[in-house]
C-alpha cells in the first residue's frame, strides 16, 4: 500500500503520467492481480456518501488523479498534485507502452458498435496493439449472462482489462467479480470507449487545463450530467473549505 494525499478521506497517489504506467508495467511484470482506481470530484462524492465504494478506492494498491477539481481540493488543503490522467486521453500513450512490450488488452464497456470501433481505431492507430477480445457492457452485471462475460476474459487472460462502465457500476463490478477475473491489471475507463469510438468528442487541451472540461461534457450531455456537475461541484468545494476549517481548528 502506498502514501498518498488525503482528500477528504480518500488517499489519492501522487503519480504523473510516466509514474502510473511504470507501475502498471511493474504489476504485469509480476504477474500480479490488482486494480488501479481513479478519482475526479465525482467520485471523491460518492466515497464521501458511500462507504462500500470508499472502501473500494481505499483497498486499490493506486488511487490516481483524473480531475482538476481534485487538484484544486488537494491545493486547497495544502498538498500539490501532479496534472490529472484520465483515460479518454491517456489510452493511446497507455496502447503505445503495451505494443512496446507486447502486454494485452480486452475492451469492456460501451455498446457493440462503440466498442468495435474503438478497438479499430486503436488498432489502426498502435497497429501492433494486443487487443484479444472486446466486449459490450450491456449485460446482467449477475448470473449466466456475467459468468459468460468472466468466462471470455479468463479465455484470453488480458494483462490489461479496461472497464467502462461508468462509475460507479464499473468498479462494483469489478469488486464482485475481481477474485474470479484472470487479468494482470484493471483499469476503469468511464466513457473511454465511447471516446476512442468517436462517439463523444473530447474537450479541448486548454478546457481540460483551466478545469473547464466539466463544463464541456455538460454541454454534451445536460440530462445525464447536470447532476453531477451543478450540484455535485459546489458539494465539492464545500467539503474541500469545512475540512480546511477544521484542519485549521485542530492546528
Amino acid at each position: 500500500m502506498r502514501d498518498g494525499i488525503d482528500v477528504l478521506g480518500v488517499r489519492v497517489d501522487a503519480l504523473t503520467q510516466r509514474g502510473l504506467e511504470e507501475e502498471i508495467v511493474a504489476a504485469v511484470e509480476r504477474h500480479g492481480h490488482s486494480y488501479f482506481a481513479y478519482v475526479n470530484v465525482h467520485a471523491i462524492n460518492l466515497a464521501c456518501d458511500d462507504m462500500e465504494f470508499r472502501r473500494f478506492l481505499q483497498s486499490a494498491p493506486i488511487v490516481y488523479c483524473d480531475g482538476e477539481g481534485v487538484r484544486l481540493g488537494a491545493r486547497l488543503l495544502g498538498f500539490h498534485l501532479p496534472p490529472r490522467i484520465a483515460l479518454t486521453y491517456w489510452i493511446w500513450d497507455l496502447c503505445a507502452v503495451c505494443s512496446d512490450r507486447g502486454y494485452s488488452i480486452y475492451l469492456l464497456g460501451g455498446d457493440e458498435d462503440a466498442v468495435r470501433d474503438a478497438s479499430q481505431n486503436l488498432s489502426a492507430r498502435v497497429p501492433a496493439l494486443r487487443i484479444v477480445g472486446r466486449h459490450h457492457g450491456y449485460f446482467e452485471k449477475t448470473g449466466p449472462e456475467n459468468d459468460l462475460v468472466v468466462a471470455d476474459i479468463n479465455r484470453v487472460q488480458p494483462n490489461l482489462l479496461v472497464v467502462c462502465f461508468g462509475m460507479p457500476l464499473q468498479e462494483r463490478w469489478a469488486r464482485d467479480n475481481f477474485l474470479n477475473l484472470r487479468t494482470n491489471v484493471i483499469l476503469f475507463g468511464g466513457s473511454t470507449i465511447d471516446y476512442t469510438a468517436g462517439r463523444k468528442k473530447t474537450a479541448p487541451r486548454w478546457m481540460g487545463r483551466m478545469g473547464l472540461e466539466w463544463l464541456f461534457r455538460l454541454a454534451q450531455e445536460p440530462r445525464r450530467l447536470w447532476r453531477r456537475y451543478l450540484i455535485g461541484n459546489p458539494l465539492f468545494l464545500f467539503r474541500i473549505i469545512r475540512a480546511r476549517i477544521v484542519r485549521g481548528r485542530k492546528s
